[in-house]
């Protein structure tokens, strides 16, 4: 039996209102809101589920002296 990685990665979404003079200014504002943590994404801003085999990379990031960081699953 061979051994594969499959990365699982979630994407989560919250549309935040921010007064702002202009775009780059509504950015940073919602980017400091989020990192300030007055922005918190859950569970319940869901929006998708991507599966993707990663074998290949993690194998050559091994290779090339990276530790795959992974959960086994049997």
């Amino acid at each position: 039996m061979k051994t594969y990685y499959i990365s699982i990665t979630e994407t989560l979404n919250k549309v935040v209102k921010v007064k702002a003079e202009d775009e780059r200014e509504a950015l940073r504002k919602a980017s400091d809101a989020y990192y300030r943590g007055e922005v918190v994404l859950d569970s319940e801003d869901f929006v998708d589920t991507d599966f993707n085999d990663e074998t290949e990379e993690t194998l050559n990031n091994y290779e090339n002296g990276g530790m795959p960081k992974f959960y086994e699953v049997q």
